[in-house]
Order: structure tokens, then sequence, then C-alpha cells
């Protein structure tokens, strides 16, 4: 739907039809690969049956129709617009024209008895508009659905009366003008609402630059990446301009896209900074749906879960209701709505996405294959904004979103759950786990395959017997495990599609000896292109992305996109950045007497002054080694332990007090939960201590991403291991300063930081530096500290 003109809306008659006419339960168990794959391939389908017809064919015709709606006081049109599968011109018989509207699907059509309700009434949308626009009494409408896997054709037949067509048709217009209404208002009240807003601070130094970086960036319709240190207020820098781009109707929508749940927080605080400031904005956060399910685990059907049993009868009522009377949408708001109509919370969010004019979410929603949301990217170029935080993050999970894995003891699982109640489904299972077994065999360690032509023909053929299984088995008891394996296998076909040499397919064990083939994404570059191609421009934002070209060039930049570095708004003299010179934490050097030197510098370093310090390891093992060595000075440090509940993780900062009258010590893991997006301002952390450089372990994967990009550009261990090394070490020393006001020190504790390759991706507020020893550590810090006595 594009909202974006005040005085018109533009539908498109799928959206319309699938929107005001859909009812009924929310149905997990119907279906197996349904809509999702269907329509992957039914632009092949649809193809390969408009090529067969002949002369009197006319394959996806264009329809329009702009129809005049007034609402109380308010004059605005609807443009109701698509493209009919065919036009079928039959002669002299009645009908003379036949619309016809074809569905690729992956049911047995013998299953299929009548057309699917909001399929017919797609063809009736357009068999209307036809008969309007070249005048016809009378026209026929016809559903064709081809099964994708055989490829055979049923046909559903019907002829209307264009008297007939034109009642229910302006019915279903009439049913979506209290909307289109709702929407032409809303349009005007924000826009005039974003005409007076003013940036709601100060300007820090470089930030009105900035500013102005994104707003030329969005209207240009190109790609921004910045790096911005901690303190240049990267979200308000982003989401103003582009609110602004917004109200210029330069923008129908913007996404915030992040990968941690507090910098979401962020985000809803930096839109109440602007609503505070008279911006009307409708903003929705979506929660996960195993966060907001009123079940302990999703399970989708009017069996298991009472909101599923009519829920599309319902939901409409509530989403409208919600948009009438809240504009900031909260995960509370959404549970309150959702139980006062009996629906589910998480498909209702989805719904309110429709209408809202900002979504804050995860990185997930936009780019995963599995996850993203198809009613704002199945289709063309849209004029979507994307604010993409933390985008240093987006790397790894990108490529982790287009990899996909398979383990063989699953298929001997499932194997034995469906013994004897399918034996089809049964021997298709046996053959795939035949070719694990061979594959298996050939594999010591890690084996990099180079052909998997007949494991794919194979998996190919248990998809087929799977998804009849799960339609029309009853089976209880091991159906969640059959699920799943269905689910990887679908995925691993469908990664397996967009397979090209920017991916490497390999076979090993994991860390529980499970053997395992994987498709590994080696550069996601094209794979997150594709997706943001959909919108209309991207910001990326982090305190962290250097180098700033090897992001740009794994995040789908283009050579016409733009990369900025904002300065640094804070004092130089608040913040000490040292590095111990006689330490190393090389896996050649890890003993007992480097640990103890690594606790010297900790105790010299937090006793220079009373405080709240951090200090971060690259492993648990590390973290534990030093502890234990601790003794009696371990009376004041608090541990990270893994999988810490939210509740621990609550604990564990509010021992971070401000003024504190003794030390205390945080031990926390590189690249974990506290050495990114935790808060703590002014004297709540005063100084950090980063052990070692961060470098992830040798394995398999780091290995095969450093022999792939020493082929690619020779740069394999930077591309492998240090550019993700050095982003954890800038994360982790980015705690400590957080304001204007915030002074403190940062201790890097490896002697590998001295080298030009690392230094290359200080930051340049990190020079000068001071390289220290484990006798001049304390004195240095000391000095730091007197300094401000003086002052």
């Amino acid at each position: 739907m594009d909202h974006n003109k005040q005085n018109k809306i533009n539908i498109s008659v799928r959206d319309l039809v699938e929107f005001i006419l859909r009812s009924g339960d929310l149905d997990n168990r119907i279906g197996g690969r349904r809509d999702t794959d269907a329509m992957q391939e039914g632009s092949r389908i649809h193809r390969k049956i408009q090529k067969r017809m002949g002369s009197n064919y006319s394959a996806e015709f264009p329809l329009s129709i702009t129809m005049p709606f007034r609402k109380d006081e308010l004059n605005f049109e609807i443009c109701v617009e698509g493209r009919a599968d065919g036009v079928i011109s039959c002669g002299g018989e009645t009908p003379a024209l036949i619309i016809d509207e074809i569905k690729a699907v992956y049911r047995e059509l013998i299953f299929i008895e009548e057309p699917v309700p909001v399929h017919r009434a797609q063809a009736m949308c357009y068999a209307y508009i036809y008969s309007k626009l070249y005048q016809h009494d009378v026209i026929g409408i016809r559903l064709t659905y081809c099964n994708i896997e055989i490829e055979n054709i049923k046909y559903f037949d019907e002829s209307f009366t264009f008297i007939e067509l034109e009642d229910w048709f302006l019915g279903v217009i009439n049913e979506y003008g209290k909307w289109a209404a709702w929407q032409c208002c809303w349009i005007k009240e924000r826009n005039e609402s974003i005409k007076t807003l003013d940036f709601p601070f100060e300007y820090r130094p470089g930030q009105r630059n900035l500013v102005t970086d994104v707003y030329k960036t969005i209207i240009r319709d190109k790609r921004l990446f910045i790096e911005a240190p901690t303190g240049v207020g990267k979200t308000i820098s982003t989401m103003y301009p582009a609110v602004k781009a917004m109200g210029e109707g330069k923008a129908s929508k913007l996404f915030y896209l992040t990968a941690k749940t507090i910098t979401r927080t962020v985000a809803k605080e930096t839109i109440q900074h602007l609503t505070n400031k008279g911006l009307h904005i409708k903003s929705v956060t979506i929660t996960a749906k195993e966060k907001i399910c009123i079940l302990d685990k999703p399970d989708c059907n009017p069996i298991s879960c009472p909101r599923a049993k009519g829920h599309y009868d319902r939901v409409n009522e509530a989403v409208f209701e919600l948009l009438s009377k809240e504009d900031e949408i909260s995960r509370e708001l959404i549970e309150n709505y959702a139980k006062k109509y009996t629906v589910c919370p998480f498909e209702m969010c989805l719904d309110v996405t429709n209408w809202a004019d900002s979504i804050i979410c995860d990185y997930n929603y936009a780019f995963d294959p599995n996850v993203y949301l198809r009613r704002f990217f199945q289709g063309g170029k849209n004029e979507y904004v994307f604010l993409i935080d933390e985008a240093h993050n987006l790397v790894e999970r990108a490529k982790e979103m287009y990899s996909a894995v398979l383990y063989k003891s699953k298929f001997l699982m499932v194997k034995r759950i469906v013994k004897a109640r399918n034996s089809k489904l049964e021997k298709c299972l046996q053959v795939c786990n035949d070719d694990l077994l061979k594959m298996k065999r050939e594999c010591e360690n890690c084996s990099v395959k180079e052909n998997i032509t007949d494991f794919i023909l194979h998996l190919m053929r248990l998809m087929t017997e799977f998804d009849e299984f799960l339609q029309e088995s009853t089976l209880l008891l091991g159906r969640e495990e059959c699920l799943q394996l269905y689910l990887d296998i679908r995925h691993f076909l469908n990664i397996y599609e967009i397979y090209n040499e920017k991916y490497i397919t390999y076979t090993d064990y994991d860390e529980a000896e499970e053997f395992r083939i994987k498709l590994l994404c080696m550069d996601p570059s094209e794979n997150l292109n594709q997706c943001l191609e959909k919108g209309k421009s991207a910001i990326f934002f982090s305190a962290t992305l250097l180098p700033i070209q090897y992001y740009k060039e794994q995040l789908g930049g283009r050579a016409q996109d733009y990369a900025v570095y904002a300065p640094s708004p804070f004092l130089n003299e608040n913040r000490l950045l040292m590095i111990g010179n006689d330490v190393s934490t090389k896996y050649s050097r890890r003993n007992d007497g480097e640990y103890r030197k690594i606790l010297d510098y900790i105790v010299a370093f937090t006793s220079a002054k009373i405080g709240n310090y951090m200090v971060f390891f690259p492993s648990y093992q590390m973290l534990n080694q030093v502890m234990q060595l601790a003794g009696d000075e371990a009376s004041d440090i608090v541990v990270q332990t893994s999988n810490m509940s939210e509740i621990e993780k609550e604990q564990f900062l509010e021992a971070f007090t401000k003024e504190p009258e003794r030390s205390r010590i945080g031990f926390c893991v590189m690249g974990g939960i506290f050495s990114e997006g935790i808060d703590l301002k002014n004297d709540r952390l005063i100084g950090a201590v980063i052990v070692g450089t961060g470098l992830p372990m040798i394995g398999n994967e780091r290995e095969l991403f450093r022999n792939y990009y020493d082929r690619v550009n020779g740069k394999g261990f930077d591309y492998a291991y240090l550019y993700q090394g050095m982003n954890k070490v800038l994360q982790s020393a980015g705690r400590v300063i957080r304001t204007m006001e915030d002074r403190g020190a940062i201790l890097l504790l490896d002697q590998r930081f001295e080298q030009k390759q690392y230094q290359n991706l200080f930051p340049r507020e990190w020079f000068p530096y001071l390289v220290v020893d484990s006798n001049s550590v304390k004195d240095e810090t000391e000095r730091f500290w007197n300094s401000f006595l003086i002052m």
C-alpha cells in the first residue's frame, strides 16, 4: 500500500482482497511449504503456462482504476491496480472474455475442490476493472491451479454480469474506505507536525554535518556508512533527518533495524524525544513471537491456542482501534489490545506494521530469508529507508542467515519416527542418510565438497514426500522433530537456489562430534544488496565500523555510495589510553606466569582510584584462570557467567553503583552481553581493561574464510580474524566514555597492540596513547586521575 500521497491511496489488487476478505483461523497445520516456496516458484510456472497459450491470450495485462471517495468532510481517491496473469479473448462465445488468475501450489490438486476465496476475489477485482474500462456486460474468470512438482493443472471457471461485479467490488472498496480515510487524515496530521519539527537537542560538534549527510543520502537514493564514536548521538542524527524526509514525501516508511534489545530501547527513546517536540508518528516495535506468545511455546492453531480460533475475523477491528487511539505502539499496548479482541499478539503486531510510519525491529525482519516481512519485501522497490544500527554486527549475522546446515543424526531420528507410518518417506530419508554416510566416510576433520547435486536431488524428492506427510499425518509424538528437519531441509534447498561463487560447501563435525554438511556464505554482500534494493536508501552506523571500506564491501555498498567518519565530541584529556607492552595472550604464551602478570596489571590499574571497572577477557577459560589466581583479591570482583538470565544480567549491572565507597571490578568476556549495548554513565564505569586482541579461535570455518579471502584479495587473516577481533576490542573499550562529562581510563593488555596492523584499526581519538609496563601502569593511571584534582 502506498500511503504517501495525501489525497490518493494506491493499493494493489492482491493487498486489497487479502486485507479486507481474509477470515477464519490462524492454523500452522495447513499446508507444508505452502505460500512461501510456491511464490518463489510461481513466476516460473506463470511464464511457462502463459507461453503455452495461444494468440488470444494476453499475459501480465496491466489494470488500474481510480475511484473518488468521500468520508465525512474528506475527499480523496483510491487507486486499485495490478496485473492480471492473463486475459483470454473467446471470440463470439459468452462470455467473450475471461480473466485468468494462475496459482502455483504444492498441494495435490485433487484436494483443491473449490477456489481459495482470496484467489477468486483477485480474479473478480480484475474482471470488474476490465469490464468497467472496456464496457463488458458479462465477463468470465478462471482460476488456474498448477502443481509445482508434476505441473498438472486444474481449472475453475465462473461468469459474472457487470452489475454483480460492481455491487461486490463497491462493497469491498467501501469497507477499505474507512482505512483509507483514516490514513489520509493521519498522513496530513503527521506531515504537518514534521514541517515544524526542530532538532530536539543542541547540536554537538560535527552532529549538524552528520544530520545533513544522512538527509542528502536519503533524498539521493544512496547508502551511507557512518563510523561515529560514542557520544556523537548516532540514533537521533539518523532518525531526525529520516523523519524530515518522510514529511516531505521522500520516504514512505522507516525501518530501524538492530541486533539487540537495548538498542531498540534507544530507538524508542529517540522517537519519544521527537514526539515531546511535537512530532506525530505511528511507531511500532516488533517483539519476537517466542517472547510475546501467550503460550509457553508458539503453536498457532485453534486446537492449541484459543487466540487462533477466528483470529482473522477479529484482527482488523483490533488494529483499527489501536491505530485510532495510540501513536507509540509498544509491546504492552499490542498485548492489551490482542487480549481485548482475543487475537494473536504477534500476528496483530505484524498487521500494525502495514500502517505504521516507523518500524523498530531485529535485522531478521528485513534480511533473513526465513523471517523477513514478505508483506513489504516480496514485491518491487518501495520508498523505504533502512536505518541500520550497530551495523558491524550485520556482517556475521548475514553470513549466518544466508548459510544452511544439515545434521546426519536428524535424518536417522526422523526415519525412526516415521517408520511403519510412511514407507515412501522412510525410504527417502534412508537415501539421504546414505549420501551423508558416504560423505562422512570421506571426511576426517573438514572436507570441502565441489559437487552435491545428487544429494540435492534426493533432498527434493524427500521434500515432496515430507510435504504430503505433514499435511495428511495426525502424528503427535515426534511431530516437532519431523517439522524441524523439514524446515531445515527447506532452508538448505532455498540457500542452494542462490548458491554461487561466494559460497563454499563443506562437511565436518561439531563440538559434540555430530557430522554435518553446510552451505557456508563467505560474502553476504549480494544477498544483502538484493534486500536493500527493495528500499530507497540505507544508513549503516556504528561506533566500530573500522575499516569502513571492509564493512561497505561486505554489507552491500556500491561504488556510488558514501562513507563518513564522524569526529568524536569528547575531549582527549578526559580519556587515558595505555598499552601494556610486556604481556601477551597468544596461545603459546598462556600459562600461570602470564596470567599472574595480567592480574598484576588489573590490580595496579584499579587501585589507582576507587571506582567501577570492567575487565574483558578473550574467553571464559582465561577469565576463570585469572579469577583463580586472584584469591583474596577477588572479594570486589563480580563475574559474568554463560547463559545469564535477564534477572542475573540486571543484578550484575546493579553492582556498578554511583559514587562507590570501594572499587567494584567486573570480569566479562569480549563479544559478550556486557561488551556492547550497555550504558553505564558517569562514575558507574571509569575504567576498562581489554585482555588480548579478541581474535576468534582457530577453527574450520575461520580457516575456510581465511583461505577464501587469501584467494580473493590476499587479506585472509584480516577478514577471518583481525577485523572481527579488533571490533570486539573497540566495542569493549567503548563502554567507558558514554557522555560529555565522563572521564575514564582504558588499558590494552597485549604487546601486539603496538603492531601497525592493529594500530591501523585504532579510531582517530585513540591517539596519542601511552605505552606502559607492569611497573609504570599504576603511576600513569594515578597521574591521569590526579590531573582532575588540580583542575
